[in-house]
């Protein structure tokens, strides 16, 4: 109790003058964090992204590192041109606070594989010259000794939206990925609203967890709901702290809720932007 007081105390200190939740401090990657160390680990690249290092295996999801369109909080963990390496970049869907144009050009010439919905890979061949691979909800990817799953995700705002309806924007083109190491399993939920499938997975380790209460995200009680249902997974907390956007609710989730809500809140994993957790 003592240590978990201790924690909320530190959280209720990252705010900024406008109320905003700001995550801590950025971590300077370095090549260290992309080599293996013999252990699974995953980091927070702000926003949205997300890196896993599995003995040497790195895969990031939905990296963010330079060029977006909106004012920022914090500072990017690595600059592209000191990423050594990328056995594979995953894509949740077309938004770019996930699917970053400039990071995934600027990144080719060190990334393997780059994996995404048939229609986000359509966009990268066509805007990138990138051969983005496309697939399905359910498909399976094989990235070394490393099994990724696409799982469904609903999270079709743009259909809401009279300048986007140029289209008709489809479930199958947002997803998460639950990710399988030998050894370990890290769901990256995505972007989405609360499905009951999601109540119904093989709990993993670790889930990247988006807590936006938001209309078109998860919305805090489902937040709660999907923590509560896997009570021992550790929650490394996204989509927060980064944009410079107090009036947006889709970038304005606070970690103190999460504490005072889910079961077993010592489970919460509050990262600063290129902080390593090593998944135990």
């Amino acid at each position: 109790i003592i240590e978990l007081d201790k924690r909320k105390d530190e959280i209720s200190m990252l705010k900024n003058e406008k109320g905003q939740a700001v995550a801590p401090k950025t971590v300077i990657m370095t090549k260290k964090d992309f080599e293996d160390q013999g252990n699974t680990r995953v980091y927070w690249l702000g926003g949205g992204g997300a890196m896993i290092n599995d003995h040497g295996t790195v895969i990031m999801i939905d990296p963010l590192l330079e060029g977006f369109d909106m004012p920022l909080l914090i500072d990017m963990p690595i600059d592209v041109k000191d990423v050594p390496h990328v056995d594979a970049i995953l894509v949740s869907h077309v938004d770019n606070d996930h699917y970053s144009r400039p990071t995934c050009r600027d990144l080719k010439d060190v990334c393997k594989e780059y994996h995404t919905s048939y229609y986000v890979a359509s966009l990268m061949k066509e805007e990138c010259g990138l051969d983005g691979i496309g697939h399905d909800i359910g498909d399976h990817i094989q990235i070394n000794d490393i099994d990724v799953e696409l799982t469904p995700a609903d999270h079709a705002w743009q259909n809401q939206v009279a300048k986007y309806n140029y289209r008709i924007w489809e479930d199958r083109e947002y997803c998460g990925f639950y990710v399988k190491t030998p050894t370990k399993k890290i769901w990256y939920v995505g972007d989405s609203k609360l499905l009951n499938c999601q109540l119904h997975m093989d709990p993993p380790n670790v889930m990247f967890f988006d807590f936006a209460d938001n209309p078109v995200h998860i919305g805090l009680e489902n937040a709660y709901k999907l923590a509560n249902t896997y009570p021992n997974t550790k929650l490394v907390l996204i989509h927060w702290g980064s944009v410079d956007a107090p009036e947006a609710s889709a970038f304005n989730g606070n970690p103190q809720d999460i504490l005072d809500n889910v079961v077993n809140p010592e489970r919460v994993v509050i990262l600063a932007p290129g902080e390593e957790y090593v998944v135990d």
